[in-house]
């Protein structure tokens, strides 16, 4: 069949990888748009835009693939290393817990949004940068906007959100969680708060916390070479294909001048001390 003629669209029967294996979306993607694939080339985008479209936990082999899709192994298998090096796909695994154990798990990670090699190596290590989110109103504002809901004495009117707004921001810089905020901006309240803004104002002032380093979060996930299978550190694997897949040169071994390496021999055997002159119990 002509790559014109495959619309991407899923089947209703594309079978599901084994549970805990399969396809993995990538965190932090764009919304799905008519030209998210367009880059590509025309048997590309198709299969980019069927695999995008399925479940996470899907099965996205190479042989899989090839059942379903009206292309053949070798040009799925073609497709997929292309869309590996345009950065929407990677190969790797995860340590994920079965039971009381620790298992490793073949996940095939995707990305409707085209990812540099610097964010999947962020994204291996647990900290993949995120988008900036859009919001009409701030977090802070936002916690400050709904502070009533749990103590009606200190509902805000938005004039008050507004001013209050930069030292609230200042205690999620800090870390604080919105459970901390709320614990302390409404733990023994008085029978009567006379002026909601001012008493706010003092206890977001009073109880700033000092600044806290966020908890690093440890993920246990490889990447591997696209080519050959082989896992290796995600800075190493430019494209998701590792050095020698790459055609990259190995670094030349370093080589010692043979009379340095005689001179340390020479040292060595100097070192050693005959057998005849070892007391005798220690040779016992």
């Amino acid at each position: 069949m002509a790559d014109g003629q495959f619309s991407g669209d899923p089947s209703p029967n594309h079978p599901m990888a084994n549970p805990g294996y399969g396809k993995r979306s990538a965190p932090d993607q764009r919304p799905r748009t008519g030209a998210d694939f367009t880059h590509l080339v025309p048997r590309d985008a198709a299969i980019a835009s069927y695999i995008d479209a399925l479940p996470d936990g899907a099965d996205i082999s190479v042989k899989t693939l090839a059942k379903t899709l009206p292309y053949g192994q070798c040009a799925v298998r073609t497709t997929l290393n292309r869309l590996q090096a345009a950065g929407h796909l990677r190969r790797g695994s995860d340590c994920v817990a079965n039971g009381e154990q620790l298992v490793w798990v073949t996940r095939t990670f995707f990305s409707r949004t085209a990812r540099d090699d610097a964010w999947w190596t962020a994204f291996a290590r647990g900290d993949a940068p995120t988008e900036p989110e859009r919001a009409t109103r701030s977090r802070a504002f936002i916690l400050l906007a709904a502070l009533g809901r749990t103590a009606p004495a200190l509902s805000l009117a938005q004039r008050d959100c507004v001013a209050l707004e930069p030292v609230m921001s200042e205690w999620l810089r800090r870390g604080a969680t919105p459970q901390e905020i709320l614990a302390a901006l409404t733990t023994g309240l008085p029978d009567r708060v006379h002026h909601p803004a001012a008493f706010v104002a003092t206890r977001l002032r009073t109880k700033l916390p000092p600044h806290r380093e966020p908890a690093p979060r440890a993920v246990l996930r490889t990447l591997e070479c696209g080519e050959c299978g082989v896992p290796g550190p995600p800075e190493a694997l430019l494209g998701g294909k590792c050095a020698p897949c790459r055609g990259a040169r190995p670094r030349p071994t370093p080589v010692l001048p043979a009379q340095q390496v005689q001179a340390h021999a020479r040292a060595v055997r100097a070192g050693l001390q005959p057998k005849s002159s070892v007391p005798r119990d220690t040779l016992r």
